[in-house]
């Protein structure tokens, strides 16, 4: 993990408008920067990865934060508000063009099958719906619209 995304990652998280919204900032970029490095051809020494991520993550955020942490995270419900906040999205498009906004839904369904093959636990529910929301309508169907 080079010093380049580590700031651009803390770039992200400083447009979270409390604590806790950061921590949910950051948790997210760096969970979706980790799963586009999965996405090459090239042997992946996971331990020496998840090393520096989990060195970065102390760094950044303190101690009971894993990179394992952060992957559980992206696959609950509390990973909504950050995904429908008017800020990070943008925020993220702005600091983290290698990983394009486009491809956040495809990253989030790969760290639910990914949770799904370790525990065996079903992956409906929010991060799923949410993903399903994003689709883009069939061609000659209507748009879906908000209703008030």
């Amino acid at each position: 993990m080079d010093t380049a995304t580590k700031e651009k990652v803390l770039a992200v998280t400083r447009r979270g408008q409390t604590a806790l919204e950061s921590t949910d900032f950051f948790r997210t970029a760096l969970g979706l920067y980790y799963l586009a490095a999965l996405m090459t051809d090239e042997a992946i020494d996971f331990k020496k990865v998840d090393r520096e991520f989990n060195v970065f993550i102390y760094q950044s955020i303190g101690k009971g934060h894993t990179i394992t942490s952060v992957l559980q995270f992206m696959s609950g419900a509390k990973v909504i508000p950050v995904l429908e906040s008017k800020r990070f999205l943008p925020a993220f498009a702005e600091h983290c063009a290698e990983v394009p906004v486009g491809s956040v839904p495809f990253l989030l369904s790969l760290n639910l099958s990914v949770a799904k093959k370790i525990s065996g636990i079903d992956i409906a529910g929010p991060v799923l719906d949410w993903i399903e929301r994003q689709k883009l309508p069939e061609a000659g169907a209507p748009a879906p619209r908000d209703v008030l």
